[in-house]
């Protein structure tokens, strides 16, 4: 090498020189070296000496070694194990395992990481914050995350499918309820219960034409924050090309709603391109969409199996990981309704119609001997073994009851059961013996109580003479056309449609009339009048433009008086003059409900109008004026509305409602009673007063049928789906102007004498057989189960602390930045501060409703927030954030909690029922893997009489500074204690998961079998190319299905283990 001069300060010059090149390599130095002029050999030597003493600065002593663990200097959280060293003549490279993947590191980059246990002194508050944390970063199947997540009424039974459904094997649901339960309702708190256990991706609705132009869904799920899109041709279509093309559904419709109708054949086999080429289908897609959550209302429509729409909603449901049916089927066994919905729902079960009628075998003796075990009478425990043996015996419970794991457990636990604990904790094992309980959720009216009683009143208001004579106009009009068309038909339709409001309302006529001729109804008009309006709308209007001209020309010449509006204000009158002085009115026709409302503020009545037209928030602010005292200077006393007007609206603190024209379909008689006789209503009668006009038509349905049904004394139950289509036959008898007036009243009581023999052979079969299928439900039972399923830490109290830590924590402004001290609460924080919290995102990411308006909030300029914790400050006002268990808040809160170290708490209680003296305890974290997952909080104390009581004590704990905490040899005791635990809980779940796989592989292969020769034989049958592609994709698919989850089996199997984690530790002192 070149030998050069250096001057006296060449070791300032060299190192100067070093410090900028310490990663260079040999070529570069030397380079280096000969552009400064300085010696190659002295340079290495400094650049060398540097590194070696930065390294010597943080060489950790004794020197690291492989399978040691490390933390990074700049993110101590992030730690990872050295699997390789490799030393090099400047820094010391390291080969480090950590966050999944093996990453290349300098020494000088890493620490030692210090992994020995410490527990952080924490206060009550902290330790409860923790918990609560904990319980929703793990969501457990024993506790109910969607209690409080809904701006709902708390109903009790409405959480009963949300409690089959979480502990189902699998997410599919068919909720049967009857009708007033709350169908909607209950499917929003599975959507929420789902959504605090994963994420949920994309959930898609189908419902009927008619509830997606009302917006019924859109509307109950803004209940639960949740925003829907519906689906119109143009967007299906462009979501299966995105299917094609990303493998994927959409992220800007994840949340979306998709009417019967587009459920056709174009959806199945593509939509048709240019030169007739079909696009991307369900049935032709290489991946089809794959939903998180299915939700299909009115699923009975889905019935006939060879339906596009049925053959549609089988490929969306195979392809869902959570699925729910809605449905006014009655509970049979002898309808084919009941078997084609639960084959829809669970093919892997429900394989064909014997496999259907089989499964129902073992119920009567499982009911047997749960009554045996509630009975408790002397013996109960032979009774109820010998009726468990009987039910195994069948055929449906010797492949299915007899080898499983939960069987044997039950057998073996009502053998031992020994005290009066044992034997109430046998019940819900006992009830999961039901071959259709995991399924079926089904409340009926008479299940849970009825409401009220119906007090109904007929109020007859003839026509005056003028009247009359228009009245007489329209049905001769309706009559000619009827022999000049030779039939109805759509104008026939129109034609009835416009006698029905003439019957409603000659003076709402006239609008009524201008707005058809000029075609202004829309389509949410239509369907408040009738659910079959939209197939007709004003089809052939054309044709009969003079003849309704005329009528209108009749109609506006009749006088103002008006005997049905007095009459209404007669009620008016009375009701002011009782201490309830509200009164519900209801009308199909918006024109009446306009009349209405100008003729009683015309007369100083305080009254409100909704209808479908009418905005949410207005709508929500009439109920609550109309909920308001009569005092009250807001109040309103009369609420005109619309079905659909009223739809999600509560109105249990009105007890009467008047009926101005009468529905022909009693559904929505029953809709509209159900506002006011329903869960909450005070009142022991409600009253229901019917408006009718002799010598209508509406006249003659309501005396002749509708009255005689009974449906406006009791509620319609069980009965919804026979009733349900008597409209359509209602509507062929009043079509018919062949028939003389004799002849009419003779067939409608013909008709209604039909309709009650079904119902009342209908209610008493599901009477019979409900035992069959697991459905029965008692109201003690349901109470206590909800109970069982609530946990004090995800209540809103819970969920308040934990967020207002995190906000203190998060921000470091030691104090809680949310005020208030009503169930209303304000959030106040500076720009900067609302900066910090906004969540870091990918782009592209679909927020939710509740993420949307919170990072909305976030950026924006607004320094307060309202919010509240409270389910019912939320219901109240929809404007307020409501901050749930998912909340991104919340969630937030709960990511940063739980990742904390373990906590160390000392505590004292003041309890005479424990013994006096200072109980060391641990908490501990189990997270269950493998075939059930689940996750539980475990503590450990030595008491037996503290540990009893522990997870109950701390709602009257106090902070202890003077108590001293566990030293570590009593930890290291609680430690040992806990290992006995674990070990014995451990070897039972790891061999209960392999004794479920083998249970599970053996159904899997019994019904893979027996749905392959069905489908071999279709296939056979098969004739046309589209039918044989079809049934060879569902082939294929089956053993696809097979192959998948015989995989996923075992690999849940070799999974099975429970993770310790020891979270919380501490002294409790309990004085007396």
């Amino acid at each position: 090498m070149d030998q050069m001069t250096t001057s006296p300060d060449s070791d300032q010059i060299l190192a100067l020189i070093a410090e900028g090149i310490l990663d260079a390599s040999d070529e570069e130095i030397v380079e280096t070296a000969r552009a400064h002029g300085v010696d190659v050999d002295a340079l290495e030597r400094k650049v060398r000496d540097i590194i070696a003493t930065r390294v010597d600065a943080v060489r950790p002593s004794p020197p690291l070694k492989i399978g040691e663990t490390v933390a990074l200097r700049s993110d101590p959280a992030r730690i990872g194990v050295i699997t390789g060293i490799t030393p090099s003549n400047r820094e010391i490279r390291l080969t480090v395992f950590i966050d999944g993947r093996l990453e290349t590191l300098y020494l000088s980059q890493v620490t030692r990481a210090d992994l020995a246990p410490g527990a952080v002194r924490a206060t009550l508050s902290e330790f409860n914050a923790r918990l609560t944390a904990l319980q929703l970063a793990e969501p457990s199947i024993t506790n109910l995350y969607s209690l409080q997540a809904g701006r709902v009424d708390f109903i009790p039974y409405q959480f009963r499918p949300v409690l089959k459904f979480i502990r189902a094997d699998r997410p599919r649901m068919l909720v049967a309820d009857e009708v007033g339960v709350g169908k909607t309702i209950e499917a929003g708190l599975l959507l929420r219960e789902l959504q605090a256990r994963r994420p949920l991706r994309s959930v898609l609705v189908v419902c009927s034409k008619a509830l997606v132009v009302e917006e019924k869904w859109h509307r109950e799920m803004r209940r639960f924050d949740e925003e829907f899109v519906t689906l119109g041709s143009d967007e299906l279509h462009y979501c299966l090309d995105q299917c094609d093309i990303e493998g994927e559904w959409p992220d800007r419709y994840s949340r979306a709603i998709l009417p019967f109708s587009l459920v056709n054949e174009r959806l199945l086999q593509g939509y048709p391109g240019r030169g007739g080429a079909r696009g991307p289908g369900l049935s032709t897609l290489d991946t089809p969409p794959r939903f998180d959550l299915l939700i299909v209302d009115e699923a009975h429509n889905a019935r006939n199996t060879d339906t596009s729409l049925h053959q549609g909603l089988r490929i969306l449901a195979d392809n869902a990981e959570a699925v729910v049916l809605i449905t006014a089927t009655p509970v049979q066994l002898g309808t084919g309704d009941l078997f084609s919905l639960l084959n829809l729902l669970r093919p892997d079960l429900v394989i064909d119609r014997p496999t259907f009628e089989r499964m129902a075998e073992p119920n009567e003796a499982i009911n047997a001997a749960i009554a045996a075990i509630r009975g408790a009478a002397p013996g109960w425990q032979d009774v109820a073994i010998q009726q468990l043996n009987e039910a195994a015996g069948t055929d449906w419970g010797r492949v299915m009851l007899a080898p499983s794991p939960e069987y044997r457990n039950l057998v073996a636990a009502t053998r031992s059961a020994s005290s009066d604990e044992d034997r109430v904790r046998l019940i819900r094992p006992a009830e999961a013996m039901h071959s259709f309980s995991s399924m079926i959720s089904r409340t009926r009216r008479r299940d849970i109580g009825n409401f009220t009683s119906r007090k109904a009143r007929t109020v007859e208001v003839p026509f005056t003479a003028e009247q009359k004579a228009v009245h007489d106009d329209l049905l001769a009009l309706q009559r000619a056309i009827y022999l000049r068309k030779h039939g109805a038909g759509p104008l026939g339709f129109l034609m009835t449609t416009i006698r029905r409001q003439a019957a409603s309302s000659l003076h709402g006529l006239v609008p009524f009339l201008e707005d058809i001729l000029t075609r202004r109804l829309s389509d949410l008009e239509l369907v408040e009048i009738d659910d079959e309006a939209l197939e007709h709308g004003d089809d052939g209007v054309d044709a009969i433009r003079a003849e309704i001209a005329a009528i209108v020309e009749r109609a506006r010449a009749l006088p103002n008086d008006d005997p049905k509006l007095a009459a209404l204000l007669d009620i008016v009158t009375q009701k002011g003059g009782m201490q309830n002085r509200r009164l519900l009115v209801f009308s199909s026709f918006r024109h009446t409900l306009s009349y209405l409302d100008q003729a009683l503020r015309q007369r100083g009545v305080r009254v409100g109008l909704i209808h479908g037209g009418i905005a949410d928030d207005d709508r929500r602010a009439l109920r609550k004026a109309f909920a308001l005292p009569s005092d009250h200077a807001d109040a309103i006393d009369i609420l005109l509305s619309s079905e659909v007007g009223s739809e999600g609206l509560d109105f249990q603190f009105c007890d009467a409602l008047v009926n101005f024209d009468i529905p022909w379909n009693p559904m929505r008689i029953e809709q509209r009673i159900g506002r006011i006789d329903r869960y909450g209503q005070s009142s022991q009668t409600v009253a229901i007063y019917n408006f009718v006009t002799p010598g209508t038509v509406d006249f003659d349905i309501f005396q002749r049928c509708l009255l005689r049904i009974g449906v406006f004394e009791r509620a319609i139950g069980g009965s919804e789906a026979i009733l349900g289509e008597i409209a359509g036959r209602l509507q062929a008898v009043a079509d018919d102007f062949l028939l003389t007036d004799e002849e009419r009243q003779a067939r409608l009581q013909q008709l209604a004498d039909n309709e009650i023999r079904q119902v009342i052979e209908t209610d008493a079969l599901e009477e019979r057989e409900a035992e069959l299928f697991g459905v029965r439900i008692e109201r003690s039972r349901m109470n206590d189960e909800i109970a069982e399923a609530s946990s004090r830490w995800l209540e809103p109290a819970a969920i308040e602390r934990l967020v207002g830590l995190h906000l203190e924590r998060a921000l470091d402004v030691g104090r809680n930045p949310i005020s208030g001290q009503g169930p209303v609460k304000s959030l106040r924080l500076a720009a900067d501060a609302r900066r910090r919290l906004v969540p870091p995102r990918a782009r592209g990411t679909r927020l939710s409703l509740a993420d949307r308006e919170w990072e909305t909030w976030l950026r924006g300029d607004q320094q307060t927030l309202a919010l509240t914790f409270d389910r019912e400050a939320a219901n109240d006002d929809r404007s307020l954030a409501f901050i749930t268990p998912v909340h991104p808040l919340t969630q937030a809160a709960a990511r940063s909690f739980a990742r904390d170290e373990e906590v160390m708490v000392t505590l004292r209680v003041n309890d005479p029922a424990l013994p006096v003296g200072d109980h060391p305890f641990a908490i501990y974290q189990w997270q269950m893997r493998g075939l059930r997952e689940d996750a539980m909080l475990v503590p450990v104390v030595e008491d037996p009489a503290v540990a009893a009581a522990f997870m109950d004590i701390f709602t009257a704990a106090a902070d202890a500074s003077d108590v001293a905490p566990p030293d570590s040899a009593t930890i290291e005791g609680l430690e040992s204690w806990h290992h006995e635990l674990w070990t014995r809980r451990r070897a039972a779940h790891v061999a209960e998961a392999a004794e479920i796989a083998r249970f599970r592989r053996d159904s899997l292969e019994a019904s893979h079998r027996a749905r392959v020769a069905i489908l071999e034989e279709q296939l056979a049958a098969a004739s046309e190319d589209r039918i044989r592609r079809m049934r060879a994709g569902q082939l294929a698919r089956a053993n696809a299905d097979r192959h998948e989850a015989l995989e996923d089996l075992a690999a849940a199997e070799r999974r099975a283990d429970i993770l310790p984690r020891r979270v919380a530790s501490g002294t409790l002192r309990v004085e007396h």
